[in-house]
């Protein structure tokens, strides 16, 4: 055989080879840039739901305990805005059928409150004329609680306030650590590393839990729908669990939307960032010591600034809402 002809059979065995490989790796390329695509549009839409969190929100309501992360939450417009996000970055805004796919590989979105967390998920009930309903709804506020051996409650917050229960004396104590800890018995409240350890590894198993529990059902729910993808709860380092736990903030998953021959299976978490809050401003409203929010834009002659309400209150200043000149 003449080396051309050897050549043309070199050829014919390598071309099936290099063609299949050139196809796979397309496929891979197409694959990488979708993934990348929708970690993308993930982030935003989490991001978007976490500074939603506290937009039009009556901070007004709330205690006048110093603490930044102590803030009222606006739960539905921080969903809105992560559908409205996800739904124009997956080019589905006009398309409720499409939205209606999408909310299946949603198995849960979560909100970090202050004291206690929030889940929007899938839930069924009856209704009233007798037929089942179900669709994603808020779940009760979950407590940061914890318990001792010796009997005795707390309830975390995202900083060191905490509502204490003291088997001891048989009653309840709210306050700073610190304070709380000269107050009752509780060895836990007497130390700060430890109580910063418990308080982190508290928050974080009580929102793995109830999203473990959320996707257990979510699952139940989707093999109805012939879905054979099992959802399962993904594995956040402890880092990122941290960083998490420091801030308001919102969780959300995405798992099972077919990509090429894998599934995408990806997670965001976005803090709302409410410790850059603005600063508060002692003034004078005529013989009246006054403080407010800088961002209310009072002219009022200002003596001196503070960095919570209370250092303000403190210094003997009154509260003027931003709605009351």
């Amino acid at each position: 055989m003449k080396w051309i002809e050897w050549a043309i059979v070199g050829a014919l065995i390598f071309l099936p080879f290099a063609t299949i490989n050139r196809i796979e790796v397309d496929m891979q390329r197409k694959a990488m840039l979708t993934e990348l695509r929708y970690n993308t549009s993930l982030d935003a839409a989490v991001d978007d739901a976490a500074r939603m969190l506290t937009v039009n929100a009556n901070q007004q309501r709330e205690t006048q305990y110093e603490s930044a992360k102590r803030v009222v939450l606006n739960k539905d417009e921080a969903i809105a805005a992560f559908y409205r996000t996800l739904y124009i970055n997956f080019g589905i805004v006009d398309d409720p059928v499409a939205q209606g796919v999408l909310r299946r590989y949603i198995p849960a979105v979560v909100v970090i409150g202050y004291d206690g967390f929030y889940v929007y998920a899938e839930e069924e009930w009856t209704g009233a004329d007798g037929n089942t309903e179900r669709k994603p709804v808020w779940g009760a506020k979950k407590p940061y609680a914890y318990a001792d051996s010796s009997g005795n409650s707390l309830s975390f917050t995202l900083d060191e306030f905490v509502l204490a229960y003291d088997a001891g004396s048989r009653s309840w104590f709210e306050g700073l650590r610190g304070d709380v800890g000269q107050q009752t018995n509780i060895a836990l409240l007497k130390d700060a590393e430890r109580f910063e350890k418990v308080r982190r590894s508290t928050i974080v198993h009580a929102i793995e839990d109830e999203l473990a529990y959320r996707i257990n059902k979510h699952n139940e729910w989707v093999s109805r729908f012939g879905l054979s993808y099992t959802f399962t709860l993904p594995t956040i380092s402890q880092e990122e669990w941290h960083n998490t736990v420091d801030d308001v903030g919102v969780i959300a998953f995405i798992q099972g939307i077919p990509m090429g021959g894998k599934f995408y299976n990806n997670y965001a978490l976005g803090g709302s960032r409410v410790l850059k809050k603005p600063e508060i401003v002692g003034a004078r409203k005529g013989n009246v010591k006054v403080y407010y929010r800088s961002t209310c834009g009072f002219s009022y002659p200002v003596e001196e600034t503070f960095s919570s309400e209370k250092a303000a209150a403190q210094k003997g200043y009154m509260p003027l809402s931003c709605s009351f000149p």
